[in-house]
């Protein structure tokens, strides 16, 4: 891909919008509870202060479908995103109009604004031209730093690009399109796919797409429940979709064909509900009892699947291998990050779930890459073209 960064184009004087992922979590008093997006932003808005240009930073938060919802103001980001940046960012309550040019107008070389949830306007995600070309109007160079939305054709990472003479990638962009041509382009071999999380349906595509180029695959969590159906077991309360039965068969079929060694848990913690406080038992996957649900899975598996990443040189990891916001059912999720932890392989991890599991399990910094996007990392294993990074190729 043909795509300029920011450290090659001259920022000196010019009005440069950065657009950047904000959509953070917020308590009720408005308090920033997890800056790691805010973080992940700070080297190209540094780069772009030293480089004495003007920071206009332009975000969307939560889902408000083009209407201005209160709740969705990034107005109470300011402060957070003021103390960690070490300076004065203002805000204006508009991403278009002439309060918006106004603010501008006024800005210094070095300064830094951030612009209102460009989501109150309906043709965000649209994509509207009309909206696209307001946005170019208030900028010189346009820099897209937000990942995590690439996989959305909108207004302030498509149709903005059509009118901006000058564009390119931010450094957080820059790495993640890195890190994926690491995991999935030019890998170091053995290389290693783990996917998790609660659905199949959701995962098939990106399963399907690394067959062909991993050199083992480790499947858990919930997903793993339909794959335990697939091959005749009693699932009992299980989450399972029983219509991916047959889906679930090809996979494994495809994986024996094309000689990928597919591993599945081969213990499961099982409750008879799903609570903190449940009756709890760990057991062989052919002996999940009637009545009773997978929500984990078991230390045998958890040996298994360490055994697994031995030798590995690259490891990506996508969903978490049980329901771990539950305390009896954290354990797999946690001793496979460990597991990851000590490896010596490249691990690229990506997935909001993975992420949080990982911010809980304080070993966050332990892995070599953690995705800020779930969606579109989700997508970039599928094989898909995100539409935020196609707007910037050359």
């Amino acid at each position: 891909m043909k795509i300029r960064v920011i450290d090659q184009l001259e920022l000196s004087g010019k009005r440069v919008m950065i657009r950047v992922d904000f959509n953070v979590p917020m308590d009720k008093a408005g308090n920033v509870t997890d800056d790691t997006r805010l973080q992940a932003a700070l080297p190209t808005i540094r780069h772009a202060v030293k480089s004495g240009g003007k920071a206009i930073l332009l975000s969307h938060l939560g889902r408000p479908k083009g209407k201005r919802v209160p709740e969705m103001s990034l107005a109470p980001v300011v402060k957070r995103l003021s103390a960690i940046l070490g300076k004065e960012v203002p805000f204006v309550p508009e991403c278009v109009g002439e309060e918006v040019e106004k603010a501008i107008a006024a800005m210094r070389p070095g300064d830094v604004i951030l612009l209102e949830n460009v989501r109150f306007n309906p043709g965000e995600e649209k994509n509207d031209e009309a909206f696209g070309e307001k946005l170019a109007a208030l900028c010189d160079v346009y820099v897209n730093d937000a990942f995590a939305t690439a996989h959305r054709g909108h207004s302030s990472n498509v149709a903005i690009t059509r009118f901006v003479k000058e564009k390119a990638a931010g450094f957080l962009m820059k790495n993640e399109i890195a890190y994926f041509e690491k995991a999935l382009v030019d890998p170091a071999r053995p290389l290693v796919a783990v996917f998790g999380g609660a659905k199949i349906s959701g995962k098939i595509e990106a399963i399907n797409n690394v067959l062909d180029k991993v050199d083992k695959i480790l499947i858990g969590g919930a997903m793993a429940n339909t794959f335990f159906a697939a091959q005749g077991h009693e699932v009992g309360k299980s989450l399972c979709e029983v219509e991916m039965l047959d889906t679930a068969r090809q996979v494994l079929s495809n994986a024996a064909r094309r000689k990928v060694k597919l591993y599945l848990p081969v213990d499961v913690v099982v409750a008879d509900r799903l609570e903190t406080y449940a009756s709890v038992k760990i057991v062989p996957v052919p002996e999940i009892p009637p009545g009773w649900m997978a929500a984990d899975v078991g230390p045998a598996t958890s040996l298994l699947f360490k055994e697994a990443l031995q030798g590995a040189k690259t490891i990506v990891w996508n969903g978490p291998l049980g329901a771990f916001e539950t305390a009896p059912f954290a354990g797999g999720t946690f001793a496979f990050m460990r597991a990851l932890a000590e490896s010596d392989a490249i691990t690229i991890v990506g997935g909001g779930d993975t992420d949080t599991a990982l911010h809980k399990a304080g070993l966050f910094s332990r892995m070599s890459y953690v995705s800020t996007g779930g969606g579109a990392f989700l997508e970039l294993l599928e094989g898909k073209r995100l539409p935020g990074i196609v707007a910037l190729e050359e």
